[in-house]
């Protein structure tokens, strides 16, 4: 098991050069947004990875620390945001702080409780966003609209990388709260 005592930017070089290793996937590929691209940064191989995910939890909440952001909870749309959730969760507990995760589905459920939004509540509670990467900022929109509906006040948008592709820009202009990343496509060598 890797020692607790890394540095902020240890992780960071540590998370980096496991994202290139592990995600990035080159052939042409049909993203979720429906454009195509030369590449395909499959997170999932990073936030269900066993040193990787305890690395993005503790990159995730440095940066979100970093910025000032103060929160209570964390999560986003149910896949892709899920294990970022609790990475973070568990980066928190780490560090003796308190912070809930959560999943909003894509629709809410017709049946038990009729939620949207799953996990601690949210209602009233100050709200951080998370994806694993994005494209088109849909994701994270469709998870903004679900976390505000059900009382979340959400205080910014962060994903692991981004794709530099308009969604830093959408998701500030439409939402009003800052979008971070911890890694632009650049670093990865994208560019």
């Amino acid at each position: 098991m890797e020692a607790m005592t890394q540095t902020p930017a240890a992780d960071r070089a540590r998370l980096l050069e496991l994202i290139k290793e592990l995600a990035v996937v080159h052939g042409r590929v049909t993203l979720s947004s429906g454009k195509e691209a030369d590449y395909y940064i499959d997170l999932r191989r990073i936030t269900l990875h066993h040193e990787a995910s305890r690395l993005a939890g503790r990159v995730m909440l440095a940066m979100l620390d970093d910025a000032g952001i103060q929160f209570e909870t964390a999560g986003g749309l149910t896949m892709g945001a899920d294990p970022v959730g609790t990475a973070l969760m568990h980066a928190a507990a780490d560090a003796g702080r308190a912070v809930d995760a959560f999943v909003v589905r894509k629709a809410q459920k017709s049946y038990g409780m009729g939620r949207q939004v799953e996990g601690p509540g949210v209602d009233g509670r100050d709200v951080v966003v998370l994806e694993d990467t994005s494209t088109t900022g849909g994701s994270a929109l469709a998870a903004v609209e679900g976390v505000r509906k059900a009382g979340g006040i959400i205080k910014a948008v962060a994903v692991i990388v981004d794709r530099d592709t308009g969604a830093k820009e959408r998701i500030e202009a439409e939402t009003g709260v800052p979008y971070l990343f911890a890694f632009g496509k650049d670093e990865l060598g994208l560019d």
